[in-house]
């Protein structure tokens, strides 16, 4: 994976906003651009953004509204039971995506939002409890965990979730210093906690030339064989994202 530092600059121009009021310079995002990986840093940068009072989403690329027309329907087709699918969104951070799936999905989810930082997973609940929300289906639920996503065996059974979402987890990691490897690790827990056909979604401005080979690999070093596909997502401020889709398959595919 190569470090791109233009593009790890513009993924923090919404972060710069916020620390010019309160941080002034360089030190938190500094910290943050060499430390992605460290539970300690992301502790660090929602303690200190929740000094400022009100309650407010940060959104690590861009918000749900954005990519909910890759998820919306994706739950819709594997919706061929009554019983909720299981949506885990990791590296969840403070962003809506969670919850924004948990309210607008017409099928039935069980949402988890999972964050290493158990200051993030605090102030998602208390926001969660504070303003509730219906759901467009009233058998969805909502969580949030703190969890290291490098471990989801722990806390998930093999093939019981039906998606994933991963919106700049794995693009965290893999410009940290010592990130990559725990990137590997999530892919490989994803496959094995993925039911067949369910898919892990990684939404990433990295270019499919090097993203693509890296997933190969990993998948190739995975138990469960799988395939990768990648859809662009669109532009926005200057950067292009894409949706990297993994999805696990049986012998017979």
């Amino acid at each position: 994976m190569l470090l791109v530092l233009s593009r790890v600059s513009l993924a923090f121009q919404s972060l710069r906003k916020v620390s010019a009021r309160r941080w002034h310079h360089t030190s938190l995002i500094n910290d943050l651009i060499n430390n992605m990986d460290k539970k300690a840093t992301w502790d660090r940068f929602y303690t200190e953004n929740s000094k400022k009072g009100n309650f407010k989403n940060f959104e690590w690329f861009f918000g749900f509204p954005s990519v909910k027309d890759y998820i919306l329907p994706l739950l819709q087709s594997m919706s061929d039971t009554p019983a909720p699918l299981h949506v885990l969104d990791i590296g969840c951070g403070t962003s809506a995506l969670g919850p924004g799936i948990y309210t607008h999905s017409q099928c039935a989810v069980k949402v988890t939002c999972a964050d290493i930082s158990p200051v993030a997973v605090r102030l998602m609940q208390e926001h969660a409890e504070s303003t509730p929300v219906q759901p467009c289906n009233p058998a969805s639920t909502l969580f949030f965990r703190e969890m290291d996503c490098t471990e989801l065996e722990g806390h998930f059974k093999p093939r019981s979730l039906s998606l994933i979402v991963d919106k700049g987890t794995t693009d965290a990691l893999v410009r940290s210093k010592e990130g990559q490897a725990k990137a590997g690790q999530i892919v490989q827990q994803c496959l094995t906690v993925l039911r067949c056909s369910g898919s892990l979604l990684q939404f990433s401005d990295e270019d499919p030339d090097a993203r693509l080979l890296w997933l190969e690999n990993e998948c190739q070093n995975s138990e469960a064989a799988a395939d990768v596909s990648v859809h662009e997502v669109g532009e926005l401020r200057g950067v292009t994202y894409f949706c990297y889709q993994i999805t696990p398959y049986t012998a017979q595919h």
